[in-house]
C-alpha cells in the first residue's frame, strides 16, 4: 500500500465553508452551524482505513475530552463510495453509531469539501481557531499500525490545548501519513 502524506495547508488558513450530509442525524449540516466557540476541528476519515481503525477509540475519546470545553470536531468521509461502498452514507451511519462517534460524520459525495480543504488521506486533521482560522494541521501522534507506538493522540492533544489556552504551539507540526482519498476516476 502506497502511503500518502497531508499536504500541510499554511496555517492561518481560513476554514473553506460546506454544506454535508450527516450520517449520525440524517440532515444537512453546514460549518458556521456545527463550529465550536473555542475551536474546530476537521478530520478526514473513513470506515476501512487501517490508519483510521487504529485510531477510532482515541477519536472517541478526543470527541468526549474536548467538546465540552468548547472545541467541536467534524469528521467528514470523501470516500468514492461507489469504488468503496463500505465508507458510503449507510455504513457511515451504522459505522458512528457502533463506535459511539460523539461527533456528526458527514458525507461528501462530489468531494469538492476534501479538495477545498487539500485533504489527502485518512486520517487528515485541521483544527481552527473560534475565528475559523488554521493553528494545526497534521498527525494526531507517531503511532502507525504495526509500529509498536501507543496511539495517545499527543501532537493533535497538544495543539488543542494551546488553542484552549491560548498559547503558541511551539511543537512541529508533522504531516499525517496514511491511505489516501480515494478520488473518483474521472471518465475520459
Amino acid at each position: 500500500m502506497a502511503l500518502t502524506p497531508s499536504n500541510m495547508l499554511p496555517v492561518g488558513t481560513e476554514a473553506p465553508n460546506f454544506e454535508l450530509w450527516d450520517s449520525v442525524s440524517n440532515s444537512i449540516k453546514t460549518l458556521n452551524n456545527l463550529r465550536g466557540s473555542k475551536g474546530t476541528l476537521v478530520l478526514f476519515i473513513c470506515n476501512h482505513c487501517p490508519f483510521v481503525i487504529h485510531i477510532n477509540q482515541t477519536l472517541v475519546a478526543l470527541g468526549n475530552e474536548v467538546q465540552p470545553k468548547g472545541v467541536n470536531i467534524i469528521a467528514i468521509s470523501s470516500n468514492d463510495a461507489k469504488t468503496y461502498p463500505q465508507d458510503g452514507p449507510e455504513a457511515m451511519q451504522s459505522h458512528a453509531e457502533k463506535l459511539n462517534y460523539p461527533f456528526p460524520y458527514l458525507y461528501d459525495e462530489t468531494q469538492l469539501v476534501a479538495k477545498a480543504y487539500e485533504a489527502a488521506c485518512t486520517p487528515d486533521f485541521y483544527l481552527f481557531n473560534a475565528d475559523l482560522k488554521l493553528t494545526y494541521r497534521g498527525q494526531l501522534d507517531d503511532s502507525r499500525p504495526g509500529n509498536g507506538l501507543p496511539v495517545n493522540g499527543s501532537d493533535l492533544k497538544h495543539a488543542i490545548q494551546c488553542l484552549i489556552e491560548n498559547k503558541k504551539n511551539n511543537n512541529p507540526q508533522k504531516p499525517s501519513v496514511s491511505c489516501s482519498i480515494k478520488w473518483k476516476i474521472k471518465k475520459i
